[in-house]
């Protein structure tokens, strides 16, 4: 096993995601549990690299150890670009993902299909502990749906849909969701960032 990779979520649906994505890396993926890090840190920017930046740099300084890091989150345009990155605390920071989902259709309730277009999207930021950081990006686009469909997934993914496919998220199958999701079209540049120095040399 290569040198070790310092995951920085406690987000059990992307730990499981990260794992599958980054099998092939060489790399000996380590969570914050298994680093003994229990702080957490304070998503203070206003955009997604701006988050992934400060805590892939916070954890990687903790840690000592070479560390990803994401933000990701749903932009919806007929609400603005919301909830954007308040995606995880859109109803509150005690709410479930039933609860951000029910407020979401909510706010788009008189909205038509037609005008309900959205896009998902994944900021990764690879950090050394010296504070150098590296970033890379995913996105996908669908629509939001009138309800909730399908078991698989988290967060917003049932009640977002792919009109090509004609499924949501939660109803792929997860090695389709591994190949077109917009935290895997991000993935798939880690492994060019983990090659080139500083990072090769972690």
């Amino acid at each position: 096993m290569g040198s070790k990779l310092l995951i920085a979520t406690n987000n059990k649906g992307k730990l499981r995601e990260f794992r599958t994505l980054l099998g092939g890396t060489g790399r000996e993926l380590i969570t914050l549990e298994e680093a003994g890090i229990t702080s957490t840190v304070a998503e203070t920017g206003l955009t997604f690299e701006e988050n992934a930046r400060i805590k892939a740099t916070a954890y990687a300084r903790e840690s000592g150890l070479l560390t990803l890091a994401d933000d990701s989150g749903l932009e919806v345009e007929a609400l603005g670009g919301e909830p954007g990155v308040r995606s995880a605390r859109y109803a509150g920071d005690k709410a479930s993902d039933t609860d951000r989902v029910k407020l979401l259709l909510a706010n788009l309730a008189n909205v038509p299909q037609e005008k309900r277009t959205a896009r998902f999207r994944c900021v990764i930021a690879i950090a050394t502990p010296q504070g150098e950081a590296a970033v890379c990006e995913g996105e996908c686009r669908g629509y939001i749906t009138f309800e909730a469909k399908g078991n698989n997934g988290f967060g917003y993914d049932p009640v977002f849909l792919f009109p090509e496919l004609g499924q949501t998220m939660a109803e792929l199958a997860p090695e389709v969701k591994g190949q077109i999701s917009h935290r895997a079209q991000a993935v798939k540049k880690v492994p060019a960032i983990l090659t080139k120095p500083p990072f090769s040399s972690l």
